[in-house]
Formats: C-alpha cells, sequence, structure tokens
C-alpha cells in the first residue's frame, strides 16, 4: 500500500495551462514539462522553482512545481527576461529540453499571448496604459538598439480629433532614442499606449505608471523643476506635463498655487535673480523691485523673480493711521526717521522704508505721562523687546504688517480670492494704535509744553492741542518746589507747564517795625504772557517767585508797626504783590519780565503774630474798639430809627388826607354825571311814548280797515254756503219722497197669505232656536223641553207655532 502511494507521488500530471520545472540529477539538465501531459518521475527526477531573488533552482514538491502559464489578455502586455535566442517557447503537452537563452534581455510581448517559462526566464504581466488628457506616462529607453527596431511595434492609439498622426512614427516618434534617455506620452496625445521592446514605463515611488498631469484653472500657476536647477513657472487655464527631466515643486502637499492679488494697499518684495528686459526697460541681477496694485493686480511668480520674505512674510500690507496720529518711518538707506502723519493709508516700501517705535525709558514715561501705569508697562515690554533682538536705538515693528500666508485650496470652483477678514458684510477694522505709532502728546487747556529737538530748535506747544513728536524730539523738564513754604528739599518733575490760572501757595515770615514777628499764608494767582517762548527761560519758576517776593514782604512788613499791620494787613499785603489800585479799581499786578509770569491775583490765607501775649493785647484792644463801636452804632441806629419812624407817620397823615379829598371830588363828579344821565333818560322815554302813541293810532286806522274787510269776506261766505245748504236740502227731500212711494208700491204688492206664511215660518224657527237653547235648563228641572217650551210661550203667538200634541202647561196656582 505504501509502494502504491510513493507511487503516485512519482507521477506528474499536467493539465492545460500548467507547467512544471524537473530536474535530473544524473545530468544536470533541468526539462519543462508543458500540459496536458502525464508521465512518470525517476528517482533521480526533481521538481524544483526558479527564485528570482537568488537566481537559484530551490527544490519543492510536486504540488509546488506545478505553475501557470503566463498569460496576457487583450490589452495587455509581458515582460519577459532572459528570453530564448531564437524567440521559442515550450511546446505544449511534451518534455522540454532547456535552449540556450539570451541572459539579460527583456521582450515587451503585447496580448493576447500565453506560454510556459523556460527555467531562468521571469516574466511581469501588465495592463495596457489608458491615458485621460490630464494624464502621462514617462518612458525610459533601457535598450537603444532594441527600441529602434522594434519602434514599429510599438502600440500608440491616437486621441481622435487632436491631430495626433494614426501610427505610433509621425509625430510620436522621438528623434532620438539613446540609452538611458526618457520620454514623456501626453494624454492630450495618445489615449492607450503598450510599450515597444526596449523601452519601459517608469513607475512612481507609489507603484503607478500612469501619473497625473496638473490641471491649472485661471490664477493658478504650477511649478516645475528641471534636473539642471532651472524652474518653469506655467500660468492656467492649462494641463500642465512635465518634461522628462521635470519635476513639480511641491508646499503643504500640493503642485499648484494660487496666484498674488494685490491692489492699492498691497505690495510683494522681490529681488531680481536673473536680467530681463520688460517693456523696454532692462533688469540686471540684483535689482530690487516693490510691486504693489498701481503696478499689476494679479502678480504671477516668473523665473527671474524671487520674492524676498520677512518670516513667512510674502505680503507687505499698508497701515492706517487716523487722524492725529502717526508713524515713525526710518530710511535704510540715509538712516533718517521721519514722521508720517495721519489720516492716511500708509503703505511703506520695503525697499527704503521700516516702521519704528520709539522705546521711552521710564524717567520720560513719568514726565511725559505722568500716572499712566499702562504707558509705563507698554515701553518696558519693548524695551524687553529690543534687548531681546541685540539692541539699537529702535525696535523695527513688524507687527504692524504681519498677515498669516493664505493657502489655496485645489477643491474650489470659481475664479474668485479668498480673503481674511474681522466679519463680513461690511468688512471693518478695529484699529487700536495708542501704543503702535508717534509718540503723541496731548496738551490740556490752560497748559503748553516745550519741544526740543537733538539740533538744539525749540518750539513751544500750548493746549488744547495734540502734537506728535518727531523721532529726534522730546519735552523740556521743569523742576519745580514743593511743600509749603516752597523748598527745594523735594523738586516736582514735570514737562507740562500750567500757564492759565496757575496757583501757587507759600508761607512767608516777617518783622514789623517794633521787632515782632508776623507768620504770612499766601496764596498766588498767577499767569504766562507775552512771548511763549520766555516761558521756559526759569526752570523752577516757583522757586523764582517765592525768593522775589519774599524779599519784598518782608522789606514791607518792615515799615509798619504791629498794630497798623495787623490792622491793614492784607490792603497792605495786595499794595505790595499787587500795586496800587488805579482810578478803575483795577490793579496792575506783579510782572516778571524773565519768563513772562504775572501775579494777577492774592489771597492772604491767615496772618499770625509770633508773640503770643501781643497778639492777645491786640485781640483785646481790637475787641473793646469793636464793642464801642457797636454801642455807638446801635444808638445812632435807634435815632435813625425814631427820625424814620416820624416822618414816615406824617408821610402817611399827608397821603391819607389827599386820599379823602380826591375821593370826595370822585364822589361829586360821580353824582353830577348820573344826574345828567337820568335826565336823558327822562327824556328818551317821553320821546319814546310819544312814537308809541302815534304809532298805535295809525294802526287802529289800519286794523279798521281790515276788519271792514273781514266781515265782507264772512257775509259773502254765509250767504254761498246758505245757499249750498239750501240746494242739498231740496235734493234730499226729492229723494225721500221718491223713496217712500216705491215703499209703498212694494207693500201694496205683498199679499195678505204671503204675509201670514212668513210670519208662521218666522215663529216655527223662532221656537226651534228656544227649543235648542232650553235644553239644559230643562235637565236642570227636571222636566222636559216641551214643558218648560210651553209655559214660556203660553198666551203668546208663538204658542200656535208649537207642535200639536204636546201637553198643556200646568195651570197656575
Amino acid at each position: 500500500m505504501a509502494d502504491n502511494d510513493r507511487g503516485r507521488e512519482r507521477d506528474l500530471v499536467l493539465a492545460p495551462n500548467e507547467y512544471a520545472f524537473i530536474s535530473d540529477e544524473t545530468k544536470g539538465n533541468i526539462n519543462v514539462y508543458v500540459g496536458p501531459h502525464k508521465t512518470s518521475l525517476a528517482n533521480t527526477d526533481r521538481p524544483v522553482v526558479f527564485n528570482g531573488q537568488s537566481k537559484r533552482f530551490d527544490r519543492c514538491s510536486l504540488e509546488q512545481a506545478t505553475l501557470i502559464m503566463a498569460v496576457a489578455p487583450e490589452g495587455w502586455y509581458l515582460v519577459l527576461k532572459n528570453p530564448a535566442r531564437d524567440g521559442s517557447h515550450p511546446r505544449t503537452g511534451a518534455l522540454n529540453n532547456l535552449p540556450d537563452l539570451n541572459i539579460g534581455r527583456k521582450v515587451n510581448t503585447p496580448g493576447p499571448v500565453s506560454f510556459a517559462l523556460w527555467p531562468g526566464q521571469m516574466c511581469k504581466v501588465i495592463q495596457g496604459h489608458h491615458l485621460r488628457s490630464n494624464q502621462y506616462l514617462v518612458v525610459r529607453v533601457y535598450d537603444e538598439e532594441a527600441a529602434k527596431a522594434n519602434w514599429k511595434d510599438a502600440v500608440f492609439k491616437p486621441r481622435g480629433g487632436e491631430g495626433a498622426e494614426p501610427d505610433g512614427e509621425g509625430v510620436l516618434r522621438p528623434e532620438d532614442l539613446t540609452m538611458g534617455s526618457q520620454l514623456v506620452i501626453k494624454g492630450t496625445e495618445v489615449s492607450f499606449h503598450i510599450p515597444p521592446t526596449g523601452l519601459e514605463v517608469v513607475q512612481e515611488t507609489t507603484g503607478r505608471y500612469v501619473r497625473e498631469a496638473v490641471t491649472l484653472e485661471r490664477l493658478e500657476y504650477c511649478i516645475l523643476l528641471d534636473e539642471d536647477g532651472n524652474k518653469r513657472f506655467v500660468r492656467g487655464p492649462a494641463v500642465v506635463f512635465p518634461r522628462p527631466t521635470e519635476s513639480f515643486v511641491e508646499r503643504g502637499g500640493g503642485r499648484k498655487f494660487r496666484a498674488i492679488e494685490l491692489n492699492e494697499n498691497s505690495g510683494i518684495y522681490v529681488k531680481v535673480i536673473a536680467p530681463y528686459d520688460e517693456n523696454g526697460h532692462a533688469y540686471k541681477v540684483g535689482d530690487e523691485l516693490f510691486l504693489t496694485g498701481h503696478d499689476q493686480m494679479i502678480y504671477f511668480p516668473r523665473t527671474e523673480h524671487a520674492i524676498v520674505r520677512y518670516g513667512e512674510q510674502e505680503i507687505h500690507y499698508a497701515i492706517a493711521i487716523p487722524a492725529g496720529e502717526g508713524r515713525y518711518v526710518l530710511d535704510r538707506m540715509s538712516g533718517q526717521i521721519s514722521l508720517k502723519r495721519g489720516p492716511a493709508i500708509f503703505l511703506p516700501d520695503p525697499r527704503r522704508e521700516v516702521i519704528v517705535r520709539r522705546v521711552l525709558d521710564p524717567r520720560t514715561v513719568a514726565l511725559w505721562f505722568p500716572g499712566n501705569a499702562e504707558a509705563l508697562q507698554v515701553n518696558q515690554r519693548l524695551a524687553a523687546m529690543k534687548e531681546g533682538s541685540g539692541g539699537g536705538e529702535h525696535l523695527v515693528d513688524r507687527a504692524e504688517t504681519q498677515k498669516a500666508e493664505e493657502k489655496t485650496s485645489a477643491a474650489f470652483a470659481g475664479d474668485d480670492f479668498k480673503r481674511r477678514q474681522t466679519y463680513t458684510p461690511p468688512r471693518t477694522l478695529v484699529l487700536d494704535t495708542r501704543y503702535e505709532g508717534a509718540v503723541s502728546i496731548s496738551v490740556w487747556t490752560g497748559y503748553a509744553v516745550m519741544v526740543v529737538n537733538r539740533t538744539g530748535e525749540r518750539k513751544v506747544i500750548v493746549g488744547p492741542q495734540t502734537h506728535l513728536l518727531e523721532y529726534d524730539e522730546s519735552l523740556q523738564a521743569l523742576e519745580l518746589s514743593t511743600g509749603t513754604p516752597k523748598t527745594d528739599d523735594k523738586l516736582y518733575r514735570t514737562g507740562y507747564l500750567r500757564a492759565l490760572h496757575n496757583k501757587v501757595s507759600d508761607k512767608v515770615e516777617a518783622e514789623t517795625r517794633d521787632l515782632c514777628r508776623v507768620h504770612l499764608t499766601l496764596s498766588y494767582r498767577v499767569n504766562f504772557e507775552g512771548d511763549s517762548a520766555r516761558w521756559f527761560n526759569v526752570e523752577n519758576y516757583v522757586k523764582f517767585l517765592t525768593d522775589h517776593l519774599r524779599s519784598l514782604l518782608r522789606h514791607a512788613v518792615k515799615q509798619y508797626g504791629v498794630e497798623e499791620f495787623y490792622a491793614r494787613s492784607v490792603a497792605i499785603l495786595r499794595d505790595v504783590v499787587l500795586g496800587t489800585q488805579a482810578e478803575g479799581g483795577k490793579r496792575p499786578g506783579r510782572y516778571f519780565e524773565e519768563n513772562g509770569l504775572r501775579v494777577y491775583d492774592l489771597e492772604v490765607l491767615d496772618v499770625t503774630l509770633g508773640d503770643a501775649q501781643i497778639a492777645a493785647m491786640l485781640v483785646d484792644a481790637q475787641h473793646a474798639a469793636v464793642h464801642q463801636a457797636l454801642a455807638i452804632a446801635g444808638e445812632k441806629r435807634k435815632l435813625e430809627l425814631t427820625r424814620e419812624t416820624e416822618a414816615t407817620r406824617a408821610q402817611v397823615a399827608e397821603l391819607t388826607a389827599t386820599t379823602r379829598v380826591g375821593e370826595l371830588g370822585i364822589k361829586l363828579r360821580e353824582v353830577t354825571e348820573v344826574q345828567k344821565v337820568q335826565a336823558a333818560e327822562a327824556q328818551a322815554e317821553a320821546d319814546l311814548k310819544r312814537l308809541r302813541q302815534s304809532a298805535q293810532q295809525a294802526e287802529q286806522a289800519l286794523l279798521d280797515a281790515i276788519h271792514q274787510a273781514e266781515l265782507a269776506r264772512r257775509r259773502q261766505s254765509s250767504e254761498l254756503d246758505l245757499e249750498l245748504a239750501r240746494s242739498q236740502l231740496e235734493h234730499r227731500l226729492e229723494a225721500l219722497r221718491a223713496e217712500v212711494r216705491a215703499v209703498v208700491e212694494k207693500a201694496q204688492a205683498v199679499s195678505p197669505d204671503l204675509v201670514a206664511a212668513l210670519q208662521a215660518f218666522s215663529d216655527r224657527a223662532l221656537a226651534e232656536r228656544m227649543a235648542e237653547s232650553l235644553g239644559p235648563l230643562a235637565i236642570l228641572g227636571g222636566e222636559s223641553v216641551a214643558d218648560v217650551l210651553a209655559r214660556l210661550l203660553q198666551g203668546t203667538p208663538l204658542a200656535a207655532a208649537l207642535p200639536k200634541g204636546l201637553p198643556a202647561p200646568p195651570a197656575k196656582k
């Protein structure tokens, strides 16, 4: 049984389309058995397979040695390595001995084809290459002679309607087929291709044979990099096929890019890297250009240009400078810093101009912006940024124009631009440029500052006004005495001068003529007048003012005794400081020629004596004087009150009498006028009565005539009515006579028998009606209707109308 199994294992049975390699170990030959075939293997026969990696024959089982023939259907082709020198293939259904092989050669065989392989051959089945209009193939020549000899066998299916030749030779045949050269077969010219022997299709890194071209829409471009380092820029709309030595430049996984949109407020910084001529102008290597929307609204890169970037920035954008603000602009060539004032949309030229920010030290911030903690923090942060960037006098402002680079989406449809914006619509910008631009000094009403530049020029800015400092300008500082009395122990540093309604307080200690010390607390009201350039000539005008007035006040107080000075201290001090009053009552004030300062008012807040006992005595004396003065004033007021009272009484009496006389005169005039009115009324009434009587007489005559006319009319009417009644009566009598005659004639026509019949018939009908009506009464009385009726009609003519046979009514008792 075991021998039979081993025998079956040594039998080689091959079906159609199968083959196997059998090694004869006695001779070292390898034979090819091609199905359909059956044979019994000897003990020296061993099944083997060819290892394409090691190029050796490995022993295996019969099942593993049974291989499938290489089959290429229609539209496919075979790439056969190590073909037979005579081009033969193993015969089917037989044993085949190994022929001589052309080792190292490759043969491309288009389908349909099927054959078994000789030992040592390798075969790869590849589908024919179908190309769309935006696809291409890269073909490499690996055997120059074979390529030229078999070029006619290449399969080219030209794309109809595009001018391609019908075969592979014509326009599509390369002029020079050299070893290692590469060709590009474009899908716009060929729709299907199978390479001939000597050429092979180069695979991509992903293993694909067909490569995708780049389809560019409008406003798109792509970059192709050649092996020699040159770049080629292609604009859309187009289908871009690279040359054999070119490859697409990719950024962020994309091979096509959007053109750069420019406008009047944006531009790009370009450096010329290759000479070229354009519009009659020659550009040399190294020239720098700044292209804005004024030059071209859409920019496509070109081989002669290289965009200069700052970080990730490609496009330089303009900045908005509001009214009352500015920006410092550094000229990179001359080093000069200028001030660009708003309102403006400023687009700096990066070839020459750089926006810089001025960094103020803490001492300057405290002087220019006293109490502004935010300004101090901002400048400290800028100072730290300047130190981190290597130091220097200024800080280059890149934050003003930093914009994120926009990536072009390969999936959008339509010609548009994708823009960054805060919100839509409409687009708005939020400007917060408080600390971004030039240093702005806001001078309030009543204040002034002096601006000094490094060349020594000076100018005074009087508020209300806002001033933008040039880069080399600063404020003149003032150091003022503080405290009361004013001293130099602690100076107040400021750049702002209070030019109007300034107030300076001070304490002065002086001595009177009788050696009594007095302490004065004063407040000066001062203005700065005249030429403003002189206002800052004295650095500490407070000290200058108080020292001078202290000297004048001490000298003036020395001229008076303590009693006189204490009584007239305010007037004396105001005369000394402000001058004596003029005719109009106004004082000229104290003017200082050195800096244009004028003291226009003085407030004496307190006058205190140094000796308390003398002060008490003066107070007591003053109290006594005041008491006496008050007593005298009281008596004077009493006298004046009496005088005024009596005078008032006399005036009242006089006014009362005058009023009475006036009232009597008025009453007399009133009585006279009343009499006149009454007389006029009586006369008017008499005249009216006479007129009424005359009217009545005329009216009576008229009434008589009317009455007579009415009586005549009534008489005529009565006579007419009477005549009419008489006529109607006669007609009525005539009608009555006619009626009487007619009745008489009718009566005469009626016979006595007819009258008797009518009478009997009427009596009978009346009796029947009475019988019907007396039925209920008979029932109530217990009698018959005939009895009741006979009793009622007894003695009347109706009794004869009763039916005969009725009982006679009972006799009356």
